[in-house]
């Protein structure tokens, strides 16, 4: 799972001397949050996000509508952009945990992707919350079980084989340390065509596994 598999290519782009009005209706009808600022060649000079479009109210409070109007059409994007040098970026062949470990550490919603300098897509923290969506085979029917396993080699495999005997196959999968509980992980999978009652009748036979929740999903 690559970030390219996952970006958005061929973002909607535009150029540092269009005017900040403009930029936010083309964010306003393309229902974006992110806008890669670039030069010739698709060469990323910046980045406008929808927090840097607006304008403190302390820089309008003393003029009248018309000088408003005046003071915004004289803005340009190079004015409100995050400068090159400060934009974080990501190459198209990183994983996306990669992706999703630096926009977590420095709390940043979007990552443009660049290949030899050149724009070809952005992820965004929505890209990410659609492939951790699909991940665990969200919008796809079916049972999901949660189940909480010691830390140790093997537990999964006995979850797997606990399905292979039964002809069953796991639709999706993940995984994660138990929160505040060292030693355990919660492990969770997605099982298509079975019934929540027999799903839980095979997941009971698995010894020294706790189960913490089942529904339908």
């Amino acid at each position: 799972m690559f970030v390219r598999d996952y970006m958005t290519k061929h973002p909607v782009m535009v150029e540092p001397t269009m005017t900040i009005l403009e930029a936010q209706g083309i964010m306003a009808e393309a229902k974006i949050r992110h806008l890669p600022i670039v030069e010739s060649g698709k060469r990323l000079v910046g980045l406008v996000t929808r927090e840097r479009l607006r304008i403190p109210p302390a820089e309008l409070s003393s003029l009248n509508v018309w000088e408003i109007t005046r003071f915004l059409s004289n803005l340009r994007v190079q004015d409100v952009m995050v400068k090159q040098k400060d934009i974080l970026t990501i190459d198209p062949d990183a994983t996306i945990e990669e992706a999703a470990q630096v926009m977590a550490r420095h709390k940043i919603g979007c990552l443009p992707v660049l290949e030899a300098g050149i724009v070809v897509g952005i992820i965004t923290e929505q890209d990410m919350l659609v492939h951790l969506s699909q991940l665990l085979g969200g919008g796809v029917s079916g049972v999901r079980a949660t189940v909480r396993v010691p830390d140790k080699i093997g537990e999964f495999a006995k979850i797997t084989a606990a399905m292979a005997a039964r002809n069953w196959g796991i639709y999706a999968s993940g995984g994660l340390p138990t929160p505040k509980r060292p030693g355990f992980w919660d492990i969770v999978i997605k099982v298509r065509h079975v019934s929540a009652e027999d799903l839980v009748a095979v997941l009971e036979s698995i010894e020294g596994q706790e189960i913490i929740d089942v529904r339908k999903a």
